[in-house]
């Protein structure tokens, strides 16, 4: 356990010894509390004045912790530890540095004078590279007992075992930092996917050009009973409408105009209805109207709203419709019979002249 008079080479494969180290991504950490104590500890078994927990960078040791030096690094080249680790399976005893000119002499001081004994244990990893040295120093010449070289040994264990601990943790982290990235990559998938489907669903059911439902939307309305039942507990309103000579727009100012123009019919519509209300483009040029719970006076005033909204849309010709009102009654069926009493009374509207709202409230027939 004595210095070597013939010094041991560096270990052979430095580039693994050093990846090792890096492992633990203990160099440059902040100071703490538990090697701290352990060289506390090793001050006391040992009576120096003295102690370091030494790790073996790539051209410096670097001290985790340390008492009673007056430096945090050193040089490599000066390092007696580095000696240390070339001899991994033993502690490195020097009981006077004078006595040994094959070793180095270190510019730290101890106490400010200058470093005379020395004794260090390496701290291996579980593959056996060495990475440092749990060591004790004094300023003066020195033996240790056989109970604080078993207790440095010990120390070093522990010191040991705590870098384990060290490295198990930042695994761990990076670990579930790892489960977090996936799961918020299956999130995002699933939000996409979601995305994705809500996207190909509102095409399926909205008209492209003017954002309103369409009439694949209303047939899955009609075969939705649940849907229909909350339509049909109160009186409701069907308006059906259908924009004034719209072939003569297309043909003078050309389709882009014509579909301006239904996109504006589209945007009146939306500005007057409630909510809860349903709007279609049903055809080219003819839209229908669903009023819930609304009495025809109510939904007369609501298609007035959007013929006076169409009448001023910011086009550069004027634009008109012409619609057609009809009452359903609750507890029925939404029969073919409302449907056909409102278009004719959207018929009514434009044989009378269009750019008006025809009512047409003949009660419905049961049976």
């Amino acid at each position: 356990m004595s210095a070597l008079r013939s010094l041991p080479p560096p270990p052979s494969d430095e580039a693994r010894r050093q990846a090792a180290l890096d492992a633990y991504a203990v160099v440059g950490s902040v100071p703490e509390q538990p090697y701290d104590d352990i060289v506390r500890l090793a001050v006391t078994l040992c009576g120096v004045p003295a102690a370091a927990i030494s790790l073996i960078d790539h051209d410096r040791q670097w001290f985790k912790a340390q008492i009673g030096l007056d430096v945090r690094e050193t040089a490599r080249s000066e390092a007696i530890c580095d000696r240390a680790i070339r001899q991994p399976d033993r502690m490195l005893v020097v009981e006077d540095l004078l006595q040994h000119p094959e070793l180095p002499r270190p510019a730290m001081r101890v106490d400010g004078e200058s470093l005379r004994f020395y004794a260090g244990v390496p701290l291996l990893s579980p593959d056996g590279e060495p990475l440092g040295v749990v060591c004790v120093l004094d300023n003066k010449p020195r033996a240790l007992t056989d109970a604080q070289r078993e207790g440095l040994e010990v120390l070093a264990r522990q010191t040991q075992h705590l870098l384990e601990l060290r490295r198990y943790a930042m695994e761990q982290r990076r670990l579930l930092t790892e489960r977090e990235a996936f799961a918020q990559r299956l999130e995002d998938a699933r939000a996409d996917l979601q995305r994705r489907h809500d996207l190909l669903e509102h095409r399926a059911t909205h008209d492209a050009l003017t954002g309103l439902l369409n009439r694949s939307a209303l047939a899955q309305l009609r075969d939705n009973a649940e849907a229909m039942r909350l339509l049909q507990q109160a009186p409701y309103t069907l308006m059906l409408l259908d924009v004034d000579h719209f072939k003569d727009v297309n043909d003078r100012h050309g389709h882009l105009l014509g579909d301006r123009a239904l996109r504006a019919v589209a945007d009146a519509v939306a500005a007057s209805i409630r909510e809860g209300d349903i709007a279609v483009r049903y055809g080219g040029e003819e839209f229908l109207i669903l009023l819930p719970d609304t009495h025809l006076a109510q939904a007369a005033q609501v298609a007035e709203r959007i013929r006076q909204r169409i009448a001023v849309a910011p086009l550069p010709f004027a634009l008109t419709v012409s619609m057609g009102l009809a009452a359903g009654e609750p507890t029925r069926d939404w029969s073919e019979q409302v449907f056909d009493r409102a278009d004719q009374a959207l018929y009514r509207a434009k044989a009378s002249g269009r750019n008006r709202v025809v009512v047409d409230d003949t009660p419905l027939h049961h049976g």
